[in-house]
């Protein structure tokens, strides 16, 4: 006998099937928004949401997916925005060579971190060596001030250098317009997002979930612990690398404190939670989210981190497992009391 659907059914199903078709119609939305959106502010605004997003997906690849509790992780983007802005500042590179080697060289040094680090079981002790690393990365920027002109900052960025499009149009840096900052950032964002997907959808992402649900099992079924962590560690690292050098060159100033304070990894850690830790969608809506709910509040001075702390918090506990699965909780919930309703009926 085939049970009749109920409404909360068909809904809940619709929502399941239609979240590949969402996911990429929000993505056609944000490459065609320029071509809407003609304001410089809010394509400024949209341009911080894919900063974020990009941080949030490369953080949640190591804590969502792999299980690598990581609490340093804008230590590397910091390094990739240093690395590049005084790359093209004192050797004079062109700074789309300077973005990748920023991504490079954040994964170099995280290589560096992570081979000891990783070899922990105990996943309080890599928060603590992650957070310890960025404390000192932090401390050296400030101190190194021959390199890094300390806590003044570094001044004067080279903006990313204008070139022509198939020969015929030219895409222009130097004026400050929006537009091309926000369609380089959305293509690293695509890039990073595309990687991750085929990574995670690989034998390299069912090692990732099986080393998070239960590590001395999955070294039993021959997955090399170390070997993994690092495969993620390593790939978190280089795209938050990139980030931070493309942010130096957007912004074209840089102070310590703005990419390597524990502001950057609240943040991070606050997007991932509230979209969705271990989901694939779920840190870009949180980004978005968080960081529209953020500037939408604006207008209302000292008190907008209040209100904005009091949201999160009621989030967290309404929705413990972020904005995606609340949300399929909601429809679970109707779905069950529509059931429930039938019955007494």
């Amino acid at each position: 006998m085939v049970k009749n659907e109920t409404y909360q059914d068909r809904l809940l199903k619709t929502f399941r099937a239609a979240n590949p078709c969402l996911m990429w119609a929000f993505f056609v939305v944000l490459a065609i928004l320029p071509l809407v959106v003609k304001s410089e502010y809010y394509l400024s605004v949209m341009i911080i949401c894919l900063i974020y997003a990009t941080l949030a997906v490369s953080w949640n690849l190591m804590v969502g997916y792999a299980g690598i509790l990581s609490f340093g992780h804008q230590a590397f983007y910091g390094l990739g925005a240093y690395f590049s802005a005084i790359m093209t500042m004192e050797l004079h590179l062109s700074p789309w060579i300077g973005i990748p080697l920023g991504g490079c060289f954040a994964a170099l040094l995280s290589f560096v971190i992570g081979f000891p680090c990783l070899r922990l079981r105990i996943a309080p002790y890599i928060a603590i060596a992650t957070l310890a690393f960025s404390e000192i990365l932090l401390v050296i920027c400030k101190n190194w001030v021959s390199l890094t002109r300390g806590e003044m900052g570094l001044s004067g960025i080279p903006p990313l250098r204008d070139f022509s499009l198939f020969g015929l149009f030219p895409v222009v840096f130097s004026g400050g317009a929006k537009v091309p900052y926000y369609y380089v950032m959305l293509s690293i964002f695509f890039i990073t997002l595309l990687f991750i997907y085929f990574q995670t959808s690989s034998r390299v992402g069912l090692a990732f979930k099986a080393m998070r649900e239960e590590q001395d099992a999955a070294a039993s079924l021959g997955v090399n612990i170390t070997r993994y962590k690092l495969i993620a560690f390593l790939t978190g690292s280089f795209f938050a690398g990139v980030t931070g050098a493309f942010y130096a060159h957007y912004v074209s100033i840089l102070a310590p404190d703005a990419v390597f304070g524990m502001g950057e990894m609240v943040e991070i850690v606050a997007i991932t939670l509230i979209g969705g830790i271990g989901t694939f969608f779920g840190p870009i809506l949180g980004a978005f989210v968080l960081v529209i709910g953020l500037e939408a509040l604006r207008g209302l001075a000292d008190y907008r981190l209040m209100i904005y702390g009091a949201v999160m918090v009621i989030l967290i506990i309404v929705m413990p497992n972020g904005l995606l699965a609340g949300f399929n909780h909601l429809l679970e919930k109707a779905r069950n009391f529509g059931m429930f309703r039938k019955a007494r009926n």
